[in-house]
């Protein structure tokens, strides 16, 4: 502290004497030819960090692991472990873990993407850069609201341009509105002509399937309005038709280094391969078992028993709400095969720390547009579209690493064995939308398209000691400590949650 305090000192001497004894040149005088500025800062590196951090906190995968793993994974019966700290499935409250993702996003996630905006905002050499800014701000803030309901949209991470350092707290129909325009007018506005980011690391600065991606973000966006809002769900995904992604050379995903260490390491890998207790993490026996029942050829892939047994048929899923305590031991539950370690836990692919963390997909763009197909009749067939999101889905795999390649005929053969059911359309649909996140290992997705759709139909665990009257929560509560640091603008958005600032509240567009 004492050498600072020094440095600081001497600078501000420093900077009197050349204010008294400067007067000619002092403009050239007086810039330093090798510091940082407006003239010569980089803001690629801003699109970097915005897509890093978008994919977990540097610190430890902080939120990553509290609000991907613990909660959602476990909430949507994709993940299960009977490690008391893991609250998900046994719907109970742990504030810390509830307001991670919010601890960290703000901070890590919003502050750089809105740098990102301003700092290229009316630069001509940075038209295409500021629109992919605007495309990112609104998918970081959208699963923010997402999560939490009402939240700081129009003014997070302004605090610099605006003096907005205690930012209201925005209403989730009009957050969805502006992000909702903010993705059209930006995807509208990339011009192929114009500069190729080179800090892009979902698509290397590929203009073209940045405006597939900003559609796609669109058709999400629009088909979480089903239940709020269908007539202007149904608008938005008819102004995106034909423009969203095409293939799965479209997929947006960022390949991770663990060289760089916690900056560049695979968030959801690191936790997997963390503390040994992580070996505990097992698959659902609700996912488990539905994989089974249709002799999904994804099983093999992706679930892995007692070290190396990959046979479909060995696999054992572990059911979720129990842990190894008295108040609902996984000793007691049926088919308990004797050792709780024996159960099926995610293979190979999911704990390289190299591997990729995947952001958007062909897969969910196909099938969001087979729901929409059903829903309003709009984009062509439900049918065509349902296939080319379960061939993608199944396909997508060897994206990870070429061992977990499965081909397009033993896709094209679960189709076959698994057709499109018109009667159980939407069912379908949505229950292949869920496995295809947890195989992205996206469980923020999942929560919020269940949210939307009550699909699949998951019965819930009924854990003695949960806090949500035996239902599965429906969004997190707001951190206890913005009633102190934002008290005006915290108390309206906190006595506003339908159903009250607690697990089982809902947020605006999940309607009863």
């Amino acid at each position: 502290m004492k050498k600072i305090c020094k440095k600081y000192i001497q600078v501000v001497f420093l900077a009197a004497f050349l204010i008294v004894g400067c007067t000619d040149n002092f403009d050239k005088l007086n810039t330093n030819p090798v510091a940082y500025g407006s003239n010569n800062f980089n803001p690629n590196y801003l699109l970097t960090t915005s897509q890093l951090t978008y994919t977990g906190s540097t610190d430890f995968s902080y939120e990553t692991w509290r609000s991907n793993l613990i909660y959602c994974s476990t909430m949507m019966q994709q993940f299960s472990t009977t490690l008391g700290y893991w609250a998900g499935d046994k719907y109970t409250l742990n504030a810390a873990y509830a307001t991670a993702y919010w601890d960290v996003a703000y901070p890590e996630q919003v502050k750089p993407v809105v740098d990102l905006v301003e700092f290229t905002r009316a630069k001509a050499q940075y038209k295409n850069l500021h629109q992919i800014g605007r495309i990112m701000k609104a998918m970081i803030l959208q699963r923010i609201t997402d999560l939490y309901g009402d939240v700081p949209y129009f003014e997070a991470g302004m605090g610099y341009y605006s003096k907005a350092y205690f930012p209201k707290y925005d209403n989730q129909e009009a957050i969805y509105m502006d992000i909702l325009k903010e993705l059209e007018e930006a995807t509208n506005s990339l011009d192929p002509a114009a500069d190729k980011p080179t800090g892009d690391a979902f698509y290397n600065g590929d203009i073209l399937k940045w405006q597939r991606f900003g559609n796609t973000l669109i058709l999400r966006a629009a088909m979480r309005l089903t239940k709020a809002k269908p007539d202007l769900a149904k608008t938005y995904v008819q102004k995106v038709l034909g423009k969203t992604m095409q293939s799965n050379s479209d997929n947006a995903f960022l390949v991770n280094n663990a060289a760089g260490g916690r900056a560049t390491i695979n968030r959801n890998s690191q936790v997997l391969n963390g503390p040994p207790e992580n070996v505990e993490i097992k698959w659902s026996q609700t996912f488990i078992n539905h994989l089974k029942n249709t002799n999904d050829p994804r099983l093999s892939v992706i679930s892995v028993r007692n070290g190396n047994n990959n046979v479909p048929a060995s696999q054992i899923g572990m059911p979720n709400g129990y842990d190894v305590g008295t108040i609902r031991n996984i000793s007691t539950a049926p088919q308990y095969p004797g050792d709780r370690l024996s159960y099926s836990g995610p293979s190979a692919i999911f704990r390289n720390n190299d591997g990729p963390t995947f952001i958007l997909t062909y897969a969910e763009s196909e099938l969001l547009l087979a729901d929409a197909a059903v829903r309003f009749g709009i984009g062509g067939s439900a049918g065509d579209h349902y296939k080319n999101g379960v061939r993608a889905a199944i396909t997508f795999l060897s994206q990870y690493n070429a061992s977990a390649a499965i081909s397009e005929t033993v896709a094209n053969d679960f189709l076959t064995a698994n057709s499109y059911d018109p009667a159980n359309a939407l069912s379908q649909i949505n229950t292949q939308y869920w496995i295809n996140a947890a195989t992205m290992l996206d469980f923020y997705e999942s929560w919020s398209n269940w949210r939307r759709t009550g699909i699949p139909a998951l019965v819930p665990t009924n854990y003695p000691a949960n806090v949500t009257g035996n239902t599965i929560p429906r969004r997190f509560p707001y951190p206890v400590r913005e009633a102190n640091t934002n008290p005006v603008n915290y108390k309206p958005a906190h006595d506003a949650v339908p159903g009250g600032d607690l697990l089982s509240g809902r947020v605006w567009w999940d309607t009863q």
